[in-house]
């Protein structure tokens, strides 16, 4: 800064330390603010990008199969349990049977997180040799763990085609059927004591901890039961848990799932979450806290 003497002549004088921290000061604030107001759209920014990465490994899975790549098929299964989420790409008939060898893992940004799977029959999408159709359609979405809101879904028809548009409805509403259901539950779930019952024919149970299947703050289980010899594949998970309501989403394949199911809550004594006939097609709610289950 300038400062002048008694006698009027300039004096030439630098800024004092204090000056300087006060300046570093105001330009670090301002730095932060501009970071935080563009935080958003760098995470949205990568929420796009991670979609489109996915859509393009699903359009190379299946170009392998129609290409028959190592003369196999290609899938692209999806893991909802890896920290962070990832996805597969995978060579093989099914994600189980695959040749792990050509595994291709790719890992979501650890503020990304699959927020919903809802495929045929699991986790897994599976182009068929020739024809390049799949019989595991449905979607797949993605989302942020700081916004919810912002979420993007993308979608497999059976004809083979990958998109973020959903296949055309035909006139006269969705098809839709009790493999996927959705049910809302306005009872406070203690994560830390209770426990998800199934109950197949014969009595035959299923104890699923609550406290063991959390992640990222939501219940999340799937697996297969040996009832009198044959496996029932089932998988439960929330959309919402505790807040306020929960929000349960249930997957059942009719096609392997032959034997009836009751669930039920522990902490629960009005009665059962949801019942299934063996063949699916009855579904009902005994509990005062669960809504009617809605068939997706």
């Amino acid at each position: 800064m300038m400062v002048y003497s008694k006698h009027g002549k300039k004096i030439v004088s630098g800024f004092t330390l204090i000056e300087i921290l006060v300046v570093i000061a105001i330009l670090f604030i301002l730095a932060v603010i501009v970071v935080l107001a563009l935080r958003p759209f760098g995470q949205k920014t990568h929420l796009g990008n991670s979609v489109e990465n996915i859509v393009n490994v699903l359009r190379l899975a299946q170009s392998r199969t129609l290409a028959s790549d190592g003369a196999s098929s290609y899938g692209v299964y999806f893991d909802q349990v890896a920290d962070p989420h990832s996805y597969v790409l995978f060579k093989g008939d099914s994600y189980a049977l695959r040749d792990e060898d050509f595994d291709n893992t790719f890992n979501l940004s650890s503020f990304i997180e699959i927020s919903d799977i809802d495929l045929v029959d699991g986790t897994e999408v599976v182009f068929d040799r020739i024809v390049g159709t799949t019989a595991h359609p449905g979607s797949i979405t993605l989302r942020l763990k700081s916004d919810a809101s912002q979420a993007q879904t993308i979608y497999v028809d059976d004809s083979g085609i990958v998109g973020l548009v959903g296949i055309s409805i035909p006139a006269g509403g969705r098809t839709t059927d009790s493999r996927h259901v959705h049910l809302d539950y306005k009872r406070n779930i203690n994560t830390a004591s209770e426990e998800i019952v199934l109950t197949f024919e014969g009595g035959i149970t299923q104890n699923i901890n609550v406290a063991d299947n959390l992640k990222d703050g939501q219940i999340y289980w799937s697996g297969v039961v040996d009832v009198d010899g044959q496996d029932q594949t089932i998988k439960i998970h929330t959309h919402e848990l505790n807040n306020p309501d929960t929000i349960f989403s249930i997957h059942r394949d009719r096609r392997h799932n032959d034997k009836s199911l009751t669930i039920t809550i522990s902490g629960d004594a009005t009665g059962y979450l949801i019942n299934y006939s063996a063949d699916g097609l009855t579904v009902t709610k005994e509990s005062i806290f669960a809504s009617d289950p809605v068939w997706q």
